[in-house]
């Protein structure tokens, strides 16, 4: 199929599968004039890029489980290390979510005066909700 076609039924620009291509992350069978063609199972080849994206890989990552052979062999173990990376940063949303809708419908007169607001200010001071040290000192408690 060439690129216009396998741009089409894949919902990706042709310029992505140019730069995929040249990432060594798919590859053409051949060209039609200056079209570039790829072989029948790109649409299945790029589902995985696009699975492998919205897990939380990198492009790098993912040339890495792809390989250059037709099946991918997947590493398990980094499924599940990306797995475990996927709970922590839930758990970091989750507490987060609930920290902003606590602050929202808090009576305190002022937020600063709510021992959870002041919770949650030192946990993003600390770096803690986005998983890096912070430089910034934490807020004192009341």
């Amino acid at each position: 199929m060439d690129i216009s076609t396998a741009a089409k039924r894949s919902g990706v620009p042709a310029s992505t599968l140019r730069y995929y291509e040249d990432k060594g992350l798919i590859q053409s069978v051949g060209r039609k004039g200056l079209q570039r063609l790829f072989a029948a199972n790109i649409l299945e080849r790029l589902a995985l890029i696009a699975l492998g994206r919205v897990a939380g890989f990198s492009l790098d990552e993912i040339s890495n489980i792809l390989g250059a052979g037709e099946n991918p062999d997947i590493d398990r173990e980094m499924l599940l290390t990306k797995a475990t990376e996927l709970d922590r940063t839930i758990q970091k949303l989750t507490a987060m979510r609930d920290g902003l809708q606590h602050a929202a419908a808090c009576t305190a007169p002022s937020h600063l005066e709510c021992p959870r607001f002041r919770r949650l200010m030192g946990l993003a001071a600390s770096g803690a909700i986005k998983g890096q040290p912070s430089n910034i000192a934490k807020p004192i408690s009341r």
